[in-house]
Formats: structure tokens, C-alpha cells, sequence
């Protein structure tokens, strides 16, 4: 990926990982547009990095994903770089899931609606370009998935799947398909203070930022690339230590 002269557009960019990821390519002579559901947010966004430029939208839903590529594409026709961060993540115990379903859908509409449909929306604009990407922010649980997070780790596997796809059908255009799958990083993703324990989210942008600078096209950071080759074995064995300290921590789950 080159990293300036881009326009590139970052969904779920308010806050944590996209903010983070804007506020970087920024700093490389590029165009910014974040996009998140609370205007306060992205005013706040707006004040810390003046030079970003805003969108309100809930991406969980088709006609607004719609209005938003439509109007960005409209008023910056150079738009060549969609970075799919938005995501919700909810700890869910499936032995009392007592929610009505919308509950739990909300993570399937967000992380799995949400970027298929956008990338599907994009490439159209993005073929024509000299230069594109579709950045896609999935998870370490997309490979070795989280037991207290089932439907987000599924849903960060599906992105993973569709991610291996793209890239494929892609692979005679000048759209580059990139995956970045972070591990757990201290950011409100969940909830505020859960992953406190998680890597510093500078730590884990300048890591990011490493990979694109080298052209890698799937990114990990503290061991999660390396679970795209761990044996069977190993990615269960893996799931289930991770499962038993969760509980060890959080015996009322």
C-alpha cells in the first residue's frame, strides 16, 4: 500500500483503533473522512485532528452504508481507500443468553453487514483507480477464537473468510485487499476498562504502520499473524487456556 496521497475513508473512526489509524495516515499527506454514529464523537475527533473531515452513520444499516458511499464518492471523487474498522464486540454466555435476538444481531449487522456490503459498494469506484485498497480490521479471534465472545469471534472469522475472497477475485485489478488483526488493545471496545490488560494502542498502530510500510497484506501485532499458521492442535489448545483464564477471572459468568 502507498501510504500518502490517498483519500481514504475509516469507518467507526471517532475513537480507539480507527482514530488512531486516521490520525497516522494523516501525518502522511493523505485525505481523511471517519465515519461513526455519535456526531459528538466525531466532533471531538474533529477537535483533537482539525484536518479530518466527518461523516454521521450507522454502517449496521443498509440504506444509510448506501447514502454514505454515495455522497462521499460524490464529494471526494478520489476516494481510494476503504479501512472497515467499525465494530461492536458483547460477552455473551450462552447458557443465559436471555436478550431478544436484535441484541445479539446488532454484531452480526455491524462486523459482518457492515464490511461486505461497503467493500461490495466500493469496488466499482475502487477498480477504475490507479491505486485502491480495502482494509479490512478483523481480530486474533478470527483464527483462535474468544469462547466469551462467540458471536464476535465468528463474525471476525467470517471477515477473514470474505477478506481470502476479495483479495482473490480482486487479484487482476490494482485493489489491494489488506487484513489487520489486532490482538486484545487498550481501547473502550466492549466497554470501558475491559481491556485495560490489552497492547497500548500506540504500540499497536506504529506495528500496523510497519506492515503497510513493508506491504505486508495481512498485518498482526504481539503473536496474532502468526495464529494464520498455527496447527489445529495448537489453535484449540490455545482457545480453550484463553477460555479458563477468562473464567478464573470472572468466576459469575
Amino acid at each position: 500500500m502507498k501510504l500518502s496521497g490517498n483519500t481514504i475513508l475509516i469507518t467507526g473512526g471517532a475513537s480507539g483503533i480507527g482514530l488512531a489509524f486516521a490520525e497516522q495516515f494523516l501525518t502522511r499527506d493523505n485525505t481523511v473522512i471517519i465515519v461513526g454514529r455519535r456526531a459528538e464523537k466525531l466532533a471531538e475527533a474533529k477537535e483533537k485532528l482539525p484536518s479530518l473531515h466527518t461523516r454521521v452513520a450507522d454502517v449496521s444499516k443498509e440504506a444509510e452504508r448506501i447514502e454514505l458511499i454515495r455522497s462521499v464518492t460524490e464529494e471526494f471523487p478520489g476516494l481510494n481507500v476503504l479501512v472497515n474498522n467499525a465494530g461492536i464486540q458483547q460477552r455473551v454466555n450462552l447458557l443465559r443468553a436471555k436478550n431478544d435476538w436484535s441484541y445479539y444481531q446488532k454484531e452480526l449487522a455491524i462486523n459482518i453487514e457492515g464490511p461486505m456490503h461497503l467493500s461490495m459498494l466500493c469496488v466499482p469506484y475502487f477498480k477504475e483507480k490507479e491505486h485502491a485498497v480495502i482494509m479490512n480490521v478483523t481480530s486474533g479471534l478470527a483464527i483462535q477464537p474468544g469462547v466469551w465472545v462467540p458471536i464476535y469471534s465468528a463474525t471476525k472469522a467470517a471477515i477473514h473468510s470474505f477478506s481470502l475472497t476479495l483479495r482473490e477475485q480482486l487479484a487482476e485489478t490494482s485493489v489491494e485487499v489488506i487484513e489487520v488483526l489486532p490482538p486484545a488493545v487498550n481501547t473502550d471496545l466492549g466497554g470501558v476498562g475491559l481491556h485495560t490488560f490489552g497492547a497500548p494502542l500506540d504500540d499497536f498502530t506504529k506495528g500496523i504502520f510497519a506492515g503497510l510500510e513493508a506491504q505486508k497484506l495481512e498485518i498482526g501485532y504481539g503473536g496474532t499473524e502468526e495464529r494464520l499458521h498455527a496447527s489445529k492442535d495448537e489453535t484449540e489448545q490455545g482457545m480453550k487456556t484463553a477460555w479458563n483464564n477468562f473464567l478464573s477471572k470472572n468466576p459469575d459468568f
